[in-house]
């Protein structure tokens, strides 16, 4: 256990923990306006992308979280559009979102590098600066978020009328509330946070990009976001909860006792934990959490 409770251990934890932050949050306004969004995946792919080409290209991590952001929202706003104007099923959207940034940055990285798989490997001295013990500053950024989303949410006019939109949008329609602009809006926040999660992965946690980087995150981001009942201080604590069993998991895979007899337990096993405790964790509180009460659901103004 002595292998677990120590300072490195902690900031791998608080660091796998940072885009699932971002993204998190990021599906919380969505949601919360009414919008289900399950291409959170695509939108850290797409930011994650980005920010890996223009920081390889230019050498500043600033320049290419900057463009990351840019491309997550005009990700998130094909999303929108999609789903808000034209009433497409916001899950089949999402993931088409989805699908098609797993293939096109795979394309255009064979056009640009000649290799489909991943972008070459930038600088260390370009990635995301990082604090003493190897935080990044990204992860403070995450946590300041936090409270951020929460005053937002709870204590602004604009996030009264999301929250409004999202349980009831013809009251709020009704009480002078622009449903489709609010619905706009919380789907381009979620991109660009989302996105600066997909950013963080790239030019911060690793030091390039490779194809479907991502690995599911948007997917948890998405469990941690009903297992906290769509609030932000709960969304923080999933989060944390998920990003301790992924720092668990690289623990494990040199930890001695990880052991079937003298064979090393196969790394498939280990790796598969935070997969395993998401389906856990939807299937055991998915009954328990209340969701926006017009989540899914398009709205069309009656004349």
């Amino acid at each position: 256990m002595s292998d677990f409770l120590n300072l490195a251990f902690l900031f791998s934890a608080l660091t796998s923990a940072t885009p699932l932050i971002f993204a998190a949050l990021g599906g919380l306004f969505s949601e919360r306006s009414g919008v289900i969004n399950i291409a959170l995946e695509g939108l850290m792919l797409s930011g994650a992308f980005t920010a890996a080409v223009v920081t390889y290209q230019t050498g500043n991590p600033y320049l290419g979280l900057l463009c990351g952001v840019a491309s997550g929202i005009l990700t998130a706003a094909i999303y929108a559009v999609s789903v808000i104007k034209f009433e497409a099923d916001q899950v089949v959207a999402g993931m088409a979102i989805n699908l098609l940034m797993l293939g096109l940055p795979a394309l255009i990285s064979g056009v640009i590098y000649d290799s489909t798989g991943s972008t070459p490997q930038i600088d260390q001295a370009h990635k995301i600066p990082m604090l003493f013990g190897g935080l990044s500053y990204a992860t403070i950024l995450a946590f300041l978020c936090v409270p951020l989303s929460w005053y937002v949410l709870a204590k602004t006019r604009f996030g009264l009328r999301l929250r409004a939109v999202g349980e009831n949008p013809e009251a709020a329609d009704s009480a002078g509330v622009n449903v489709v602009r609010l619905r706009y809006a919380a789907v381009i926040i979620s991109g660009v946070l989302a996105s600066i999660g997909g950013a963080f992965l790239s030019t911060g946690q690793s030091s390039l990009f490779t194809r479907g980087m991502s690995a599911g995150r948007g997917f948890i981001a998405l469990a941690a976001l009903i297992l906290a009942k769509w609030k932000p201080v709960p969304v923080l604590f999933a989060c944390l909860f998920f990003g301790f069993t992924e720092a668990m998991t690289i623990q494990i895979q040199g930890a001695s006792w990880a052991r079937i007899g003298d064979e090393q337990l196969p790394i498939q096993f280990i790796e598969m934990i935070p997969y395993v405790l998401t389906i856990i964790v939807l299937a055991g509180f998915i009954g328990l959490s209340r969701a926006p009460k017009a989540l899914g659901l398009p709205y069309r103004k009656e004349n």
